[in-house]
């Protein structure tokens, strides 16, 4: 991989509504140790990145440094960036933030902690080629598109549906710009991707993995306590949990 400054933004703003939990649900436990701290390991091990660039609330700030951060034994520069009303404000925040000289940003899910390297190292060398790369994985259920009153209206072709997942990686200068145009047209997307498809740009998308979950409900929890009892996992090779 060619000499390339990559920086990480994970997003970790979340109010974790759906977790029915006092405690964010970025910072609940898994095996022990907070989800957010297990994410940050999986990015901090990885030599294609440079830096780690958390968004987490403002507030939470103090709370990150004494109970995420100090338990990891970290390589790289960690900068906490204060989150926003929404995740693509969020976003936006983390991406000011970083170096304008920055040639890929990676954006992920501060509440996926079993991304790999190797999908990391995918994602950026798809956004070097093409300038937006992400992770996802076709669709394997019967999909129905339902109206408000709960009837199906129509079953949808899953053979050329993917689901999307993080990370996202894009050239900085695009996704920047992107975020931009948003503001000003006050568009708000479901991921980031869908902000350069706004604009008309190609974004690839390749092969993630069914185990990349995103831990949201008190179900995802128990599924990712399972799911790390016997996948092995990059945190493990990483001195740093």
């Amino acid at each position: 991989m060619s000499e390339i400054r990559v920086s990480a933004v994970i997003v970790a703003g979340g109010k974790g509504l759906r977790m029915n939990e006092a405690t964010r649900k970025q910072y609940l436990m898994l095996a022990g140790i907070p989800i957010l701290s297990h994410t940050i390991a999986v990015f901090d091990a990885c030599d294609a990145v440079g830096e780690i660039f958390p968004v987490i609330p403002e507030q939470d700030f103090d709370f990150c440094r004494s109970h995420i951060l100090s338990l990891l034994s970290l390589r790289k520069q960690i900068t906490l960036v204060p989150g926003g009303d929404k995740r693509q404000d969020s976003v936006y925040n983390g991406l000011t933030a970083l170096d304008p000289k920055t040639d890929i940003v990676l954006i992920h899910d501060g509440v996926r902690p079993f991304v790999r390297h190797e999908q990391i190292a995918a994602c950026i060398r798809g956004a070097e080629l093409s300038g937006a790369c992400i992770l996802g994985i076709p669709a394997f259920d019967t999909l129905k598109q339902v109206d408000d009153a709960g009837d199906i209206q129509n079953t949808i072709a899953r053979d050329t549906v993917w689901l999307a997942q993080t990370p996202q990686a894009f050239r900085y200068s695009l996704i920047l710009a992107a975020h931009e145009s948003a503001r000003l047209a006050g568009y708000l997307g479901t991921d980031d991707a869908s902000l350069l498809e706004r604009l008309g740009k190609k974004v690839k998308i390749i092969m993630g993995s069914r185990y990349n979950i995103k831990i949201t409900t008190p179900e995802d929890l128990r599924l990712a306590d399972a799911v790390i009892s016997f996948l092995p996992s990059e945190q493990s090779k990483n001195p740093a949990l």
